[in-house]
């Protein structure tokens, strides 16, 4: 049996569960929510750390979301793989997923973490840095993104951990109108069945973003 630890309006939840979603894999969702406190001990115990998503398998966790990923395709393959079987193209898989998880959701989070430490006055210094480096990686994606999702082929790990990362990261700082690439590609991931689902679980927690959730997606 199948169970994810994760909650609701994380990024990182989101890309394991878009990867469990695609594979059509049965699992039990285990939100961490105030109303379910059990499932948070129940974390500690598989992970002192506390730290989320966790994957656990009869009994076994799976730490780290692209970790999680990867295991599935060994030992839970599902549906359709996530990474494909030809080395080099795995390589441009896993390379897009680290472009996504450290260059674009690492600025957001910092973006984030600036409203977290003081919301009234947020550190405008580090919210310009972490925007300057959203538009860099904005504009080098909207070059690289050529095909229907991130590498060539199908929907990868790449676009599981691009779904959460693009969607927030828009919120923090929106892509420029001009990048139609990107644009384009974010609204065909907000359009697959599996990250749609992600989003409207969410909902109920956009109160959640420090910096304030806009009236959209």
């Amino acid at each position: 049996m199948l169970e994810l630890y994760g909650h609701p309006f994380s990024s990182y939840s989101w890309k394991a569960q878009i990867a469990l979603l695609e594979k059509a894999l049965p699992y039990t969702p285990r939100p961490l929510i105030a109303e379910e406190p059990e499932n948070g001990a129940a974390l500690k115990r598989h992970w002192p750390i506390g730290k989320f998503p966790v994957l656990v398998d009869n009994g076994a966790p799976v730490i780290e979301s692209s970790i999680i990923i990867e295991y599935l395709d060994i030992h839970h393959p599902g549906a359709r793989p996530l990474i494909p079987t030809d080395r080099d193209a795995a390589l441009a898989v896993r390379f897009m997923d680290r472009i996504f998880d450290n260059h674009v959701m690492g600025p957001m989070q910092s973006v984030v973490g600036a409203y977290i430490a003081d919301a009234t006055q947020p550190d405008r210094a580090r919210i310009d840095k972490a925007h300057a480096a959203l538009d860099t990686i904005y504009a080098w994606l909207d070059e690289r993104l050529t095909g229907e999702w991130a590498c060539d082929g199908d929907f990868s790990l790449a676009d599981c951990a691009a779904a959460p990362a693009l969607f927030y990261a828009d919120w923090a700082r929106p892509i420029d109108t001009g990048l139609g690439r990107l644009r384009d590609y974010r609204a065909r991931l907000l359009a697959r069945p599996s990250v749609a689902k992600c989003v409207d679980e969410a909902r109920p927690y956009r109160s959640y973003f420090p910096p304030g959730a806009p009236d959209r997606d």
